[in-house]
């Protein structure tokens, strides 16, 4: 039998108890580890980061300040991803000169695939290569492509996980929301 003793008052647990507590304590190991980091919610500061344009120029999100920024996560094997970048170079092009940019970063760690969909889409927004996955992990992934939409200050305004035709029209609502801001 497994007995926990206070050594000052000589208290003993019952097995029971001593299970409880246990299973309790994994508990909250379970939620700290699993919670994510960084885990990006609304209202806060969009976690910065620098990464390599597919031109090999580096690009850094909190150079960006003063505009608002799509930044969109994506795979060149994800069919929705492939499906939406020619309307997120639409909105990019539409809006750029009102303080409005897109960032596709690309979460496969390999300029090759990323290189040849931009070829085939022709997109003209910049094109971001995540080479160690350490940006996804800090926006906290769970889908594929994902979205975020960061306003002027670099305070995260959107999120949106997945594509199917017709989201995008949620997207523009919310840049020239936030142009307009």
């Amino acid at each position: 039998m497994l007995m926990l003793q206070e050594k000052s008052i000589g208290l003993q647990a019952k097995p029971a108890v001593v299970w409880l507590f246990l299973k309790s304590l994994l508990a909250l190991v379970m939620i700290f580890v699993a919670w994510p980091a960084g885990a990006v919610d609304l209202q806060q500061d969009a976690p910065d980061f620098t990464l390599k344009r597919l031109d090999g120029e580096n690009l850094r999100l909190d150079e960006m300040k003063g505009q608002v920024v799509l930044i969109n996560f994506w795979a060149s094997w994800c069919g929705p991803c492939r499906q939406e970048m020619p309307i997120l170079d639409r909105l990019h092009e539409r809006y750029k000169d009102a303080g409005f940019a897109v960032l596709g970063v690309n979460v496969e760690g390999e300029t090759g695939p990323a290189q040849d969909i931009v070829d085939k889409t022709k997109v003209t927004f910049p094109v971001l290569i995540d080479t160690d996955q350490n940006v996804s992990e800090r926006y906290d992934l769970q889908a594929m492509p994902s979205t975020v939409v960061v306003d002027r200050d670099g305070v995260v305004r959107y999120i949106h996980r997945g594509y199917k035709p017709g989201d995008e029209a949620k997207y523009i609502d919310v840049v020239k929301q936030l142009i307009r801001e």
